[in-house]
């Protein structure tokens, strides 16, 4: 079965250096997105507050570098 998409709404980040201005979120399920682009996919109620890459329940991981040093929180997705 072939299956045309006319949309994709979610965009990952896959292993590119991110720009320094640029928002992005890693999931627990290890996949990042722009902060932008994950929020609109998550308020859609299509998305079911899953991972649109895994399907997974979307959680995200901030991590922020203070002095070198990684702290990271852990956020569900409403």
């Amino acid at each position: 079965m072939k299956v045309t998409i006319r949309k994709w709404n979610a965009v990952a980040t896959w292993r590119w250096d991110i720009p320094e201005d640029d928002v992005c979120v890693s999931g627990k399920c290890g996949h990042n997105f722009h902060m932008h682009c994950i929020v609109e996919w998550i308020k859609q109620d299509s998305s079911k507050g899953q991972c649109p890459m895994c399907r997974q329940k979307f959680e995200w991981t901030d991590t922020i570098e203070t002095d070198g040093h990684e702290e990271e929180t852990n956020t569900a997705a409403a």
